[in-house]
């Protein structure tokens, strides 16, 4: 029995959901423990493209049971889109491979007004929310206010955490021009939409438990990315939810020393999506070349992303505050074709250096990064299969990242479908 969580070290993006696809062939259970919809994981399998942000990615796998924990704030209608893609291209989802922690809070549809109409307000002040509502559930989930996935199994309990919302909200819209809340309306469509997926709803903690005693494997998806964590992101420009490892446990219902290890994704250089500061940016054409080659655009919101140089410091500290054990590097292709590649091994402003990535965002956003330039290996790595098929010169720049970061690399992705995967080392054994 071994139990592995699943996290990104930057700021999301990072290929987690190829690496959870992967690594699922040795789970018996997927868990989401955080996030929402706001979430978005590719998956490529033969000529085959899927693109989930609220089932777990290893779904797609047969055979295998998927968790929604607690942690995670349920869009029913977008839950219900998804299973319906699924089934129509020959995935079925059903109560015998879903199951719904019946304490995972719900996303209604004021929420995502809620999140649309304070962007709007904030101006050149927003923090680039992806506008699906996560963050007002989370509030509502922490003002004791919200309803609950359990709660659509009692319809006089959904009238009374309607009235209890609705007095809240119809204030805050108000404020924001915003017409108040239709109760009648909004109950009679949760009424529909519980009936549907009241099936999937169970008491996720006891399930997997039991789970752990009949020493199943377990793997905990993470959504976004470490710098993305409310605590110890770049602040306040991070999701509403706590993005490290630690969460799993919370987001479950699954004790912390009952997980054996952490695999932190990372991807050969960085990127990030919405507002907020990034030491390592590139502006210019490197920085395009980044960008046409990794194919940066967010999975859930079409946006592009931005670009730079590996943060050494920033994924050490990730690794850190994650426990991670070893790192999955991805895209290292994206870097096949450059003469010369930067690695930033620490940051100035004005004239004192920093080897940390600091938590301050406002001294984050003035930092100059500090490089280390190696040169390229110019020539393909997509599709390798074994570490000694790979350059020298790729070989060195990922041993710089191990040192650089302090933890070893035990997967490197060479491309976006399944087999593209050098397997160093298990991941599920420490």
């Amino acid at each position: 029995m071994s139990n592995l969580i699943i996290i990104g070290t930057q700021w999301g993006d990072e290929g987690k959901g190829k690496i959870v696809d992967l690594l699922s062939s040795e789970a018996d259970t997927i868990v989401r423990f955080q996030g929402g919809h706001n979430a978005g994981h590719t998956l490529v399998i033969g000529d085959q493209v899927f693109k989930l942000s609220l089932l777990p990615s290893g779904i797609i796998r047969k055979n295998k049971i998927a968790v929604i924990g607690n942690g995670v704030v349920l869009d029913p209608w977008k839950l219900l889109e998804e299973i319906k893609q699924l089934n129509s291209r020959g995935i079925k989802v059903n109560s015998d491979r879903l199951i719904i922690s019946e304490n995972t809070p719900l996303i209604l549809p004021f929420h995502k007004d809620l999140d649309l109409l304070r962007e709007q307000k904030a101006g050149k002040e927003k923090i680039g929310t992806t506008g699906r509502g996560i963050g007002p559930a989370y509030e509502d989930k922490v003002g004791r206010r919200a309803l609950r996935t359990g709660d659509l199994k009692d319809p006089n309990e959904v009238k009374r955490k309607i009235n209890i919302i609705k007095a809240h909200h119809d204030i805050l819209r108000a404020g924001l021009d915003a017409s108040d809340i239709d109760e009648e309306k909004l109950f009679n469509e949760l009424m529909i939409v519980g009936e549907k997926i009241n099936k999937f709803i169970k008491p996720v903690w006891k399930f997997l438990n039991e789970e752990i005693t009949k020493n199943k494997n377990i793997l905990f998806e993470g959504a976004q990315g470490s710098m993305l964590d409310v605590d110890f992101g770049t602040y306040p420009f991070v999701t509403s939810s706590s993005t490290i490892a630690a969460a799993a446990a919370l987001g479950s219902g699954v004790a912390h020393n009952k997980i054996n290890s952490v695999l932190g994704i990372t991807k050969a250089y960085t990127t990030r999506v919405g507002e907020g500061p990034m030491p390592t940016e590139l502006f210019d054409s490197l920085g395009q070349h980044l960008a046409v080659e990794g194919n940066e655009k967010g999975t859930v919101t079409g946006r592009a992303r931005r670009c730079g140089w590996f943060d050494a410091p920033l994924v050490r500290r990730s690794c850190v505050l994650n426990g991670v054990t070893s790192l999955a590097l991805t895209k290292i292709d994206v870097l096949d074709k450059l003469e010369k590649i930067k690695i930033c091994i620490g940051y100035r402003f004005e004239k004192e250096e920093h080897l940390d990535f600091p938590v301050s965002t406002s001294l984050a956003s003035k930092l100059s990064p500090i490089y280390e330039e190696i040169d390229g290996w110019n020539t393909s790595t997509v599709g390798l299969e074994k570490i000694d098929q790979m350059p020298t010169k790729a070989r060195e720049y990922i041993q710089r990242i191990e040192e650089l970061t302090e933890c070893r690399v035990s997967i490197i992705s060479t491309g976006p479908e399944r087999n593209q995967t050098i397997l160093i080392n298990n991941p599920f054994i420490v």
